[in-house]
């Protein structure tokens, strides 16, 4: 059952168009009474309010006043009839900073972020020199100190009224208190005692409350908008029941809209969590932020996402994650959803967010290529789109770009989009680190490039049709073994060299539009203990990752039987054959071992395999067959016969092309076509090469 999303929610700023500037302004101009309204005080009450010079020395008078005044901040006593001095004018009124005009943004972010009428009255004092500069002027003046220009916690508890020996007001302002934990007051100059501290409110406010929500410039480079996905996530299983990926984001849905939600979600393959979280929140209709930048932003991200409404998602953790993911999910009023393939370590932090493992993404999600392609008659009609994309493991966001890879590669041809440009697209959208172990081909073959008896032929292609319908025999059908095993298909390849085994698994990877690789035996085994296991490990995590089939050439070496333990070397190598064993059963990609010696093989590896493909030495007619394939491009004279080198001559298919090959060479360098006896000498190179007697020596 398709799970039903709404439509993508409006950025915060879209969504709210009744806030307005001007109403801010308008609390501005009553914080501006009030200011006015201190001023007329002090200078009513303070001896030096006519001194051109107040500000930038303390006179006697000055000192004086100070002294007279009560301990606290507040008005000065009154005077004595016949003492000296102006006559102090009474307390002022205060003008209320709490009231808000209709759409004021203030307001509506001290709503939503829980924020109290204090608090909301102490951002706008702080925030009063960013929006006019006359309040410089005037908090220097109310500070007796013209370099100070924001205001003081002291400055900002007299404007609202609150004495500054009260504790409860103190603490509105202390760096726990909500004004500074969310992010939206800065306490400068900690040096200072804490009355003096300068307030400060980041540029990022200022500009969201007057209607600009332009990221943060420190989180340039390190978040994006999470997009869309681009079909409803999720589809019906095999027996007509809801899919898990569709049950997982439906629930998960129903959390996120619920409340902020603060979830770690393990994935199996990189980009499955991702695929299932940006699906939960756009059913649920949270815009989210996807996080790549380091732990010092983190601040700086909560603040964008407290005042865009957004969720926050990280993909991925670094070696140490401890310290961001601590960061992250200490704010429990920000939905965090983190993704990552390593197991969630409670020693992270202290509370526990949501622990989750996300469903396996699918093969072939037709639909979502469907809709990424687009209209259909830019594609080739004849394409069979399912088949074509069954082999992929790609997610959402990464099938929009390999279709629009495809369609810039079709584009570039002057053709329709075929499988051929869906196919390289995305292997591009797929690409991996397993270069670094191992030799990678890009197959240029196909079925038609075998030749091989009816039987290895027919198991070839069920091999190629198990790596498309795994998922729904082993997923949707439950036919999966159970224990933890993987969805890979292996299989194994053995016979004479030259049979054509390495041939076969580069046609098969044709056949699913994968690339191979080839595993480099001298970059895995490593004398000192425990180096191959680690080595085989990276490999088999990166293979499961990769849409790539993966090949053990001469696998004997490593997948050799076990013996009886006789000294450390035997022990360490059964240590080694039993962690393949656990490998391969957790394996979700695709791996093709080959192997001269099948005896030498173990046993136990051989019933983990799905398939044994024995590859038989050739007779003469598949020989014949062999040769008349490796002329088919070559220019030869009129009536060559190779039926008697088929006949003579007992050469693997490895060894009949390379045999062609020499008489090519031949007959290139004479500039002419290739004869009969170029043939022939080629042919007895291959039985010289292989120390073998060459039958009928000197009778051609």
């Amino acid at each position: 059952m398709t799970l039903s999303t709404p439509p993508a929610s409006p950025t915060p700023a879209a969504a709210a168009p009744s806030l307005s500037p001007a109403a801010l302004l308008d609390r501005l101009a009553r914080l501006r009474e009030r200011v006015a309204a201190l001023v007329e005080h002090r200078a009513a009450a303070d001896p030096t309010a006519d001194d051109p010079l107040r500000g930038l020395y303390l006179s006697e008078d000055a000192v004086r006043h100070l002294l007279a005044r009560p301990a606290g901040l507040g008005p000065a006593p009154a005077a004595a009839p016949d003492a000296p001095g102006p006559t102090p004018a009474a307390t002022p009124p205060v003008t209320p900073l709490t009231h808000a005009a209709p759409g004021d943004p203030l307001d509506a972010l001290a709503a939503r972020l829980g924020l109290t009428d204090t608090d909301a009255a102490v951002l706008l004092i702080a925030l009063a020199p960013d929006l006019d500069r006359a309040f410089e002027s005037l908090y220097g003046y109310l500070n007796d100190d013209v370099s100070r220009r924001r205001a003081t916690v002291a400055l900002a508890l007299e404007l609202c009224g609150l004495p500054v020996h009260d504790a409860a007001a103190r603490a509105r302002l202390h760096p726990s208190a909500p004004l500074t934990a969310l992010g939206l007051l800065v306490l400068e100059e900690p040096e200072r005692p804490f009355l003096s501290r300068s307030l400060r409110v980041p540029d990022r406010l200022a500009s969201h409350l007057l209607g600009d929500d332009t990221p943060d410039a420190a989180l340039a480079g390190h978040i994006r908008a999470l997009p869309a996905p681009v079909v409803p996530y999720g589809d019906e299983g095999g027996d007509g029941a809801e899919a898990p990926d569709a049950v997982f984001v439906r629930r998960l849905a129903a959390l996120l809209a619920d409340a902020p939600l603060t979830a770690y979600v393990r994935e199996r393959r990189e980009g499955d969590g991702l695929a299932c979280v940006t699906a939960a929140l756009h059913a649920a209709g949270v815009p989210a932020l996807h996080f790549t930048g380091p732990e010092d932003r983190v601040p700086d991200l909560l603040r964008e996402a407290r005042l865009t409404g957004r969720a926050v998602v990280l993909t991925g953790l670094p070696e140490k994650p401890e310290a961001l993911v601590r960061a992250l999910t200490a704010a429990p009023d920000v939905p965090v959803l983190i993704t990552s393939q390593g197991p969630y370590d409670p020693q992270w932090c202290e509370r526990d967010p949501l622990v989750l493992e996300a469903p396996a993404r699918r093969t072939g999600a037709v639909d979502t290529w469907s809709a990424a392609l687009g209209p259909a008659d830019g594609t080739d009609p004849g394409l069979d789109l399912a088949t074509t994309v069954a082999p992929y493991h790609l997610g959402g966001e990464r099938v929009v770009r390999a279709a629009r890879a495809a369609r810039a590669l079709a584009a570039f041809d002057g053709t329709p989009v075929g499988a051929g440009h869906l196919r390289l697209a995305a292997r591009q959208q797929s690409a991996s680190g397993l270069e670094q172990h191992a030799r990678r081909i890009r197959p240029d073959v196909d079925w038609g490039d075998l030749v091989l008896p009816e039987n290895p032929l027919t198991q070839l292609r069920e091999l190629a049709l198990r790596a498309r319908h795994r998922d729904r025999v082993l997923g949707d059908w439950r036919l999966s073994a159970g224990g933890g095993r993987g969805r890979g298909v292996l299989g194994l390849f053995a016979g004479e060299s030259g049979t054509g085994k390495t041939l076969s698994a580069e046609v098969v990877a044709a056949d699913l539009g994968l690339d191979l690789y080839v595993v480099q035996l001298s970059s895995v085994v490593d004398k000192y203990v425990g180096e191959t296991e680690k080595n085989l490990e990276r490999i088999f995590s990166e293979a499961d990752r990769t849409d790539a089939v993966l090949l053990f050439d001469e696998a004997d070496a490593v997948f050799g039987k076990r013996g009886e333990v006789k000294d450390a070397h035997d022990k360490y190598a059964n240590m080694e054959s039993a962690y393949l064993l656990q490998r391969l059963e957790a394996f979700d990609g695709i791996a093709l071992l080959t192997t001269n010696l099948r005896a030498n093989i173990d046993e136990a590896f051989t019933r983990r395999l799905d398939l044994v493909v024995d590859f038989p030495f050739p007779d003469p007619e598949q020989r014949l067959a062999l040769w008349r394939h490796g002329l088919k491009h070559v220019p030869t004279v009129e009536n060559v016969d190779v039926a008697p080198l088929a006949k003579e001559f007992e050469l693997a298919g490895g060894s009949i092309r390379s045999a062609v090959v020499t008489a090519a060479y031949l007959a290139a360098g004479r500039g002419s076509a290739v004869t009969a006896a170029d043939l022939l000498e080629g042919a007895r190179r291959e039985y010289r090469k292989a120390g073998r007697l060459v039958p009928g020596e000197g009778a051609w």
